[in-house]
C-alpha cells in the first residue's frame, strides 16, 4: 500500500483530482510541478519535480528537510537540530531529518506565467505517517474540526503596494541574511482614495494581475486603488473551511512573481520604510453556517435572536446578532490581544495600530464603523458577518483564520458578552491592542483558553520563533538611533 493511501485518507474528490493530474502529466500537458507548503510564516517552501515524477509523488509524497520549521523570517535556524537535545520535544526533527510533503490534489493549478508548470499545496507528515503538529495548514484543519459540524466561512480584503522595480539590489555588496531591500519607484502619487484616475495609472500592471488571478481560478471580486501611493486592494468572494487561506497563499505568491516578471515589485509588508507610504491591512470577514444558512443573524421575529441553548450558552443577543453571533463577537474581543500575535506577526505590522487611521487601536466593535476593530455588517442570514480589521497582509493565513475561529468558538462556549457598541472607537474605554510584537506574544502565552484550542505546544513553538526575531532586532542599531544620538552626544 502506498504512503499516501496509508496515511492521507483522501476523499473521493481528491482521488479523482489526482487521477486527472496523472493523466495530464502522462499526456504531455505538464513539464514540472511545484510542490509547496506554507511554513510558520505563511511563506511557501517546496520542491519542483518533473512530470515523470508526478505519479510517484501522488502515491508517496516527497521528502523535504524538517529544518524549514526551525527558521525565522531571515532563514536563520533558531532551534538546535544537531545536538542530543530533542528539538521542540519532537525527536523526528533531530538532525534536520526528512518530513514528507503530501499533495492535496484539489489545490492543483497550472501557473499562467510559467508555461507547463503545475502547482500543488501540500500537507506535512513525518516519515512514520503521523501528521506534523507544526504544519499550519493542519492546525487550521484541527480548529475547523472544533465547530461541531458547522461551516466557517471567510472572505478577505487585502491591501498591498505595487511599485516599479528600479534596482533589485542583487550585487555582491547587497548580499546578507537578509539581503538589501530593492530600490523602487511609485506608480502613482496616491492620496486620492478610490480615484479612477489613480486607478488608471496602475491599470497596465493591475490588468496583468487580474488576468492571472482569474486564470488561477481565484474568486476575485474587486480591484481598488487605496489611499497611499502605489497602494491597492483586492477582495475575494467568501470561501468555506481552508478555501480562503489556500487562496491567500496562492494570491500572494502569484502577485509577487508576476509583478517581478514585469519589472515591478509587489510587497505585502504592512508599512514599507518609504516617504509618504501608508500602512496596509488585511480585513477578514467571517460567519458561521449550519446546513448552508448563516447563524449570526437574528431569527425572524425574535429581535436579537433566540437561538438554542447549545448554540449560545448564557449569551443574550445584543448587536443585531443571534446569541451565537453575539458570543462569537465577544470571543474575538476578549482574545484580541492574544490573536494579534497571529493576525499581526511582524514587528512592522504594529506600526499600523494608530488612532484615527481607519485601523484599530483597541478591542471594540461597532455597527458598520471603520474605526472599530470589528464591524458588524449585514441584515439577514446570507449577509450578516463580522469584519475584523486587525490583520496585516503578511500574516500566515492558516494561523490568522485558526486563531480567529478559536477565539470565536471560545466566546460561544463561555457565552461572552461583547458589551455595547463603540460609537467613538478611538475614544471608548477598552483594552488597547498590543503596541509591539513582544506585547502580543506575552498576551498569547498568557491566554490559556486560546492555547487549549490551538495547542499549547504549538503556541510555545510559535512564540519561540517570533522571540528569536525580536532578539535579532534588539541587537540592531536603527536609523532612528543614529539620527537621535550620533550628533548630539
Amino acid at each position: 500500500m502506498d504512503f499516501v493511501e496509508r496515511h492521507a485518507g483522501w476523499t473521493a474528490a481528491q482521488s479523482a483530482a489526482a487521477e486527472e493530474i496523472r493523466d495530464r502529466a502522462e499526456g504531455g500537458g505538464l513539464k514540472v510541478v511545484r510542490l509547496v507548503f506554507a511554513d510558520q510564516h505563511g511563506l511557501l517552501r517546496g520542491k519542483t519535480v518533473t512530470a515523470s515524477e508526478v505519479p510517484t509523488v501522488l502515491r508517496e509524497g516527497t521528502g523535504i528537510a524538517s529544518s524549514l520549521l526551525a527558521k525565522d523570517t531571515s532563514g536563520r535556524t533558531v532551534f538546535p537540530l544537531f545536538t542530543k537535545e530533542t528539538p521542540l520535544g519532537l525527536p523526528e526533527l533531530r538532525g534536520a531529518a526528512d518530513m514528507v510533503m503530501v499533495p492535496d490534489p484539489l489545490t492543483f493549478r497550472m501557473l499562467p506565467w510559467s508555461p507547463g508548470t503545475g502547482w500543488l499545496l501540500c500537507d506535512l507528515r513525518f516519515t512514520s505517517g503521523a501528521p506534523v503538529p507544526l504544519c499550519t495548514r493542519g492546525l487550521l484543519r484541527s480548529v475547523l474540526e472544533q465547530t461541531g459540524g458547522l461551516t466557517y466561512r471567510t472572505g478577505l480584503e487585502v491591501e498591498f503596494h505595487l511599485f516599479r522595480l528600479d534596482d533589485p539590489r542583487l550585487g555582491p555588496a547587497d548580499l546578507g541574511q537578509p539581503g538589501a531591500a530593492p530600490e523602487v519607484g511609485m506608480l502613482n502619487h496616491g492620496y486620492q482614495y478610490l480615484s479612477e484616475l489613480r486607478y488608471d495609472e496602475l491599470d497596465p500592471m493591475l490588468d496583468v494581475l487580474r488576468g492571472t488571478l482569474e486564470e488561477l481560478g481565484l474568486p476575485l471580486r474587486t480591484l481598488e486603488v487605496e489611499f497611499g501611493p502605489s497602494q491597492v486592494e483586492l477582495t475575494l468572494r467568501p470561501a468555506d473551511g481552508l478555501g480562503t487561506a489556500d487562496a491567500m497563499v496562492l494570491l500572494r505568491s502569484a502577485v509577487k512573481q508576476v509583478a517581478a516578471r514585469h519589472g515591478h515589485h509587489a510587497t505585502f509588508m504592512c508599512r514599507p520604510h518609504l516617504p509618504g507610504v501608508f500602512s496596509s491591512g488585511w480585513h477578514l470577514h467571517q460567519s458561521v453556517l449550519r446546513d448552508g444558512v448563516g447563524i449570526f443573524a437574528p431569527e425572524p421575529g425574535t429581535g436579537a435572536g433566540a437561538g438554542t441553548e447549545a448554540e449560545a450558552g448564557a449569551a443574550v443577543g445584543g448587536p443585531g446578532l443571534s446569541p451565537y453571533g453575539t458570543a462569537f463577537l465577544g470571543g474575538l474581543l476578549r482574545h484580541a490581544r492574544a490573536t494579534s500575535a497571529f493576525s499581526t506577526p511582524t514587528l512592522n505590522g504594529f506600526k499600523r495600530f494608530r488612532s484615527l487611521s481607519l485601523a484599530p487601536d483597541r478591542a471594540v466593535w461597532g455597527r458598520d464603523n471603520r474605526g472599530a476593530m470589528v464591524r458588524v455588517l449585514g441584515d439577514g442570514p446570507s449577509s450578516t458577518r463580522l469584519e475584523n480589521r486587525i490583520g496585516e497582509p503578511a500574516a500566515n493565513p492558516y494561523l490568522y483564520l485558526a486563531s480567529q475561529l478559536a477565539a470565536g468558538l471560545e466566546g460561544v462556549a463561555r457565552g461572552l458578552d461583547p458589551g455595547p457598541a463603540a460609537d467613538e472607537p478611538y475614544a471608548t474605554r477598552a483594552e488597547p491592542l498590543p503596541r509591539s510584537l513582544g506585547q502580543a506574544l506575552d498576551a498569547l502565552e498568557a491566554d490559556e483558553a486560546l492555547g487549549d484550542r490551538l495547542g499549547k505546544d504549538f503556541v510555545a513553538y510559535y512564540t519561540s520563533v517570533k522571540r528569536a526575531e525580536l532578539a535579532r532586532f534588539d541587537q540592531e542599531v536603527t536609523d532612528w538611533e543614529q539620527r537621535e544620538y550620533f550628533r548630539v552626544f
